[in-house]
């Protein structure tokens, strides 16, 4: 796919993210009229969008992110009212849902409308939809008068981004305009929601958290962790059609190899200063993503030569969210030879930071048990 995108000349456009100038705005939104791509700011991160009712605009999103076919693309509307341009059936539950959540970041699961292309849906009869909160991507849905399919503006399987400069250094040439509203404030991608299985399930975990979905729908079943025997390995990488997008063994990577370790506090931190005191004598570039209460135990790291983010506390996930992609993009670009994570509480958000690392760890997971010492091992 990726070879069928034609070198274009990429500009980066300022745009208030709190009251977005109209001039700039239409202008984004003739140009997916006319089915060109736009990267635009979102409330999660940064995404590419083209106008979800064109296939060709959802054939040039595929190549320009040199992502496969297999992993459908989100369906953002700007109010309710839309929903019946894309979807061929509201559930109650998918009612309550939106009232309680819409505009935010979730997205919902349905029948697919007849209008959407299959080629947006992986060829599946249902669609992934949500309305997004940020100004400036409801501005622009609405004077594009049509719903924008946008997934994250980034190569395939890269880190997210959450900045502008972020999309533009993966995708500069490849789309020819970048509205940049500044940092996205959630940082991580919507909460999935599967409306059409007998039971709700969370295919993605993300910005909206399963706690505050079970107040308005109990039943929710929390999402099912990573598989990676070989035989669901080969499926989800060799042409098996997704039914959310981030669903990947292996996805949301820095170029460097990134280690994460799970398991009681006290252990996993003393398990990663061993790995990274051990990496830093062989004379590797190291870089560590913590929490503040690892601050201390981590100087002899930094006092080596370590490159340490601990950007919040471990009851703080909503601050360790917004910073996560960037920190994991920083260190990349520091050209660290490794990046070692701490994992963090599966609580509120930090369920979605724990399903973004151990997707970007991509199976290198070193699981600590007190008693029986550091495991590396592939959930």
């Amino acid at each position: 796919m990726a070879d069928d995108i034609k070198a274009v000349s990429t500009e980066v456009v300022p745009v208030d993210a709190r009251q977005p100038e109209a001039a700039v705005i239409e202008r984004a939104a003739a140009l997916l009229r006319a089915g060109e791509l736009v990267v635009f700011p979102t409330e999660t991160v940064y995404g590419l969008g083209g106008d979800a009712l064109r296939e060709e605009a959802a054939r040039r999103i595929f190549a320009a992110k040199g992502r496969p076919l297999t992993d459908p693309l989100i369906v953002h509307i700007a109010q309710v009212e839309e929903l019946e341009r894309v979807a061929a059936a509201v559930p109650e539950r998918a009612q309550r849902l939106a009232e309680a959540f819409w505009p935010g970041p979730l997205t919902l699961i349905l029948p697919r409308g007849e209008q959407v292309p299959r080629l947006v849906t992986a060829g599946l009869e249902t669609v992934a939809v949500r309305m997004p909160s940020h100004p400036v991507a409801r501005a622009l849905i609405r004077a594009a008068g049509r719903p924008i399919a946008a997934p994250s503006a980034n190569r395939f399987k890269h880190v997210s981004p959450t900045t502008a400069q972020h999309a533009l250094a993966d995708l500069s040439g490849r789309v020819p305009l970048i509205l940049d509203g500044g940092p996205t404030p959630v940082g991580v991608e919507s909460t999935v929601v599967d409306l059409c299985s007998s039971v709700p399930r969370i295919l993605r975990p993300g910005g909206t958290s399963l706690e505050a979905l079970r107040k308005v729908l109990p039943e929710i079943e929390p999402p099912l962790p990573p598989r990676t025997t070989a035989s669901d390995k080969r499926e989800r990488e060799e042409g098996q059609a997704q039914r959310s997008p981030g669903q990947l063994l292996v996805h949301y990577s820095p170029t460097a190899p990134l280690l994460l370790f799970e398991g009681e506090d006290e252990a996993q931190r003393a398990a990663l200063v061993a790995e990274a005191l051990r990496r830093l004598e062989r004379g590797e570039r190291v870089g560590i993503l913590a929490a503040t209460e690892d601050r201390e135990a981590l100087r002899p790291c930094e006092e080596g030569g370590a490159l340490v983010r601990a950007p919040a506390s471990l009851e703080e996930p909503e601050k360790v969210a917004a910073a996560l992609f960037a920190i994991l993009r920083a260190l990349e670009e520091a050209a660290v030879d490794v990046i070692l994570c701490r994992s963090f509480r599966p609580v509120g958000l930090g369920l979605a930071i724990q399903d973004r690392l151990r997707r970007a760890a991509g199976g290198r997971i070193i699981r600590v048990d007190p008693s029986a010492g550091a495991t590396e091992g592939v959930r």
